[in-house]
């Protein structure tokens, strides 16, 4: 990698959604595939790639908790966001009747979201994989008809494959946001909307989670999410991650900060990035 090239690394292979995200993000740079969610990760902590993306909350299922737990674990911030909308196809080497499907592969959220068609097909077995596009790419390999995958038709196209069936998904209108992360938290303050993401961990005893938010709601600050994630080396113990709306200098931001790290047994700030808002006319989200 040379010393301006700007590269991203995300998970699975070219017709995934992230890479799709990614192309929103970073529209200059180099994109680079990586086998896992971890891999992601290690790239951009090894300095192997200047930014990782990856999805992080799905309007449908909710927080994607291997994201959340990666990016505790590690020296990463999130410093921009990315909301897409996301048309889940069913996708396969030739046009199949359902009743001939056998199997069903793709990611485990995009399974979650397709709830509908799996209960309509229980004899088909739904097989979970890395990504929508290792996916996609599976099925290309193996060439069986009775084996198809819950992609995107991006990764239809890239993998030489049939959609047998658009918009399988529950809902009408799924989205997944995804995050941009790197080895630093900004600190700028550009045009816009922005969000801080931090982590906590409130002492074992009455009302703690109560009195940790309280200057939140005491400055009228929005948390706009707030997802417990169990802490391995402590059972039975969780740790609380959040993004509220705001910067983190912004005053009443700053002083809230304060005021909820006197009342938790931790508190990290990970992430401050400006809000995807469409109404916001930047050319890159990332901007």
């Amino acid at each position: 990698m040379t010393t301006n090239e700007l590269t991203v690394a995300y998970p699975g292979r070219e017709g995934a959604h992230s890479a799709a995200a990614c192309d929103r993000l970073f529209p200059a740079a180099r994109l680079v595939a990586a086998p896992s969610f971890e891999d992601v990760v290690g790239a951009v902590a090894g300095g192997r790639c200047t930014y990782g993306v990856l999805p992080i909350e799905s309007s449908l299922s909710g927080p994607v908790n291997e994201t959340h737990d990666l990016l505790f674990d590690s020296p990463l911030s999130i410093v921009a966001e990315a909301i897409l909308s996301i048309n889940h196809c069913l996708v396969g080497t030739e046009e199949v009747p359902l009743a001939e499907v056998r199997e069903i592969h793709s990611h485990p959220v995009a399974l979650d979201q397709c709830r509908k068609l799996l209960a309509s097909m229980p004899w088909a077995t739904a097989i979970s994989s890395a990504t929508t596009g290792d996916a996609a790419a599976a099925i290309r390999q193996l060439d069986d008809p009775g084996i198809v995958a819950i992609a995107s038709a991006r990764a239809a196209r890239m993998n030489q494959l049939v959609v047998i069936a658009d918009n399988v998904g529950d809902h009408p209108e799924a989205y997944t946001r995804f995050a941009a992360l790197a080895p630093y938290t900004r600190l700028d303050r550009r045009h816009g909307a922005w969000r801080t993401a931090f982590s906590f961990v409130t002492d074992h005893r009455p009302a703690a989670l109560h009195r940790a938010i309280e200057p939140l709601a005491r400055r009228g600050i929005d948390m706009v999410q707030l997802v417990s994630r169990p802490i391995p080396q402590t059972p039975w113990r969780y740790r609380f991650d959040a993004v509220l709306g705001g910067h983190p200098l912004d005053d009443d931001v700053r002083a809230a900060l304060h005021d909820m790290q006197a009342q938790t047994a931790y508190l990290r700030v990970f992430g401050s990035y400006r809000a995807d808002l469409e109404d916001e006319g930047a050319t890159t989200v990332a901007a």
